[in-house]
């Protein structure tokens, strides 16, 4: 039996991708493992699929001072040599990386022992964690036109993110009886990532006066951040996190009104929900979700507003706009070439 490892985490970005290819993966036929930090949010959210998981010492690249990049540097080396020593007793095919930094020595390990690895870039521009691996690399995924440039051609593929296939196969009648609403009026859903967005939460429930006119809105707010003023606002609904019912909610969704990160967008396409982007500032992080968003916006997928010029009276103005062209959004979608990824994807490692 053909034998895969994958690896990536320190964010669900890093591992859900992974999750959505496991289901074509066995249909295959491979053995598959997991490679991940000891404690990371990767082996939470790979503990529910019964693969066997290997954790291995791992610590951060920071281009910033700080007191723990004297150690470190020895953590990441312990990581190599732990997940050389695995590698070289199970002996897999290929090895496919989602990045983040467990994923350096995992990777790097790998080329040691001369095993293919496919690694995948979410954001546009490539993390530092990515820029260590690409040299060692089979070949590069990536989510945007854009990126193609910015790494080797003969490497490079623009493959979209993998997207969870239940995702596609939601009920919009159970979404609305989850949330109590109305067939009659549009909805819109709002998301800020697994963590949720302060400030998009903020702007949102701001807005809501004018939003409640004419829609209905389901908050996915982030653990911790319900308002409970707000619990029994009719046409509004709130959760802090949802699993399994996401797929019901997007089902039932006119419109999204999310962060930009890598992943969620790529969801968004490939589900083809018309949406509003409100990236997290350059001041907040490295700038990817801006840089997403702008290419979003340019391919025609998306409005975008800088979190900076958020107003309730622009917010309310885009999503009316946006309703009014929303199958215009949503045709430009169709016609994406970053629909089929998990196909591609699976088609690069079956030649590796």
């Amino acid at each position: 039996m053909r034998k895969i490892i994958l690896t990536g985490g320190g964010t669900a970005g890093h591992v859900t991708p992974n999750i959505a290819l496991l289901p074509s993966l066995k249909e295959a036929g491979y053995e598959i493992a997991y490679i991940g930090s000891y404690d990371g949010i990767e082996k939470k959210l790979i503990e529910d699929f019964d693969i066997p998981y290997t954790g291995i010492s791992t610590g951060k690249f920071r281009r910033y001072l700080d007191p723990k990049n004297l150690t470190d540097p020895f953590r990441v080396i312990k990581g190599y040599v732990e997940a050389k020593n695995y590698l070289k007793n199970h002996r897999p095919d290929v090895v496919f990386s989602k990045g983040g930094f467990v994923s350096v020595p995992v990777v790097r390990a790998a080329a040691s022992l001369r095993i293919p690895c496919i690694i995948h870039e979410s954001d546009m521009t490539p993390g530092l964690a990515n820029k260590l691996c690409i040299p060692v690399a089979k070949k590069v995924c990536c989510n945007f036109p854009e990126t193609l440039r910015l790494l080797p051609e003969s490497k490079a593929v623009l493959t979209g993110s993998p997207i969870r296939a239940e995702l596609s196969h939601g009920n919009k009648l159970a979404g609305l009886n989850m949330c109590g609403f109305s067939a009659n009026k549009p909805v819109i859903m709002v998301t800020g990532g697994s963590l949720g967005a302060s400030n998009v939460n903020k702007a949102v429930r701001e807005t809501l006066p004018l939003l409640l006119k004419e829609f209905q809105v389901v908050h996915l707010c982030g653990k911790g951040k319900l308002d409970n003023m707000l619990l029994n606002t009719a046409g509004y609904k709130q959760f802090e996190y949802v699993k399994s019912e996401l797929k019901d909610l997007f089902a039932m969704a006119d419109l999204v009104i999310s962060r930009a990160g890598a992943n969620a967008i790529c969801e968004l396409l490939a589900l083809k929900k018309p949406n509003i982007l409100i990236p997290l500032p350059s001041s907040s992080s490295r700038g990817d979700q801006l840089l997403n968003a702008q290419s979003f916006e340019a391919q025609g997928f998306s409005i975008v507003i800088n979190e900076d010029d958020l107003t309730p009276n622009l917010l309310a103005n885009k999503v009316r706009e946006l309703y009014a062209d929303r199958q215009t959004y949503h045709d430009t979608m169709s016609k994406s070439g970053q629909m089929d990824s998990i196909k591609t994807i699976m088609k690069l490692i079956e030649e590796a």
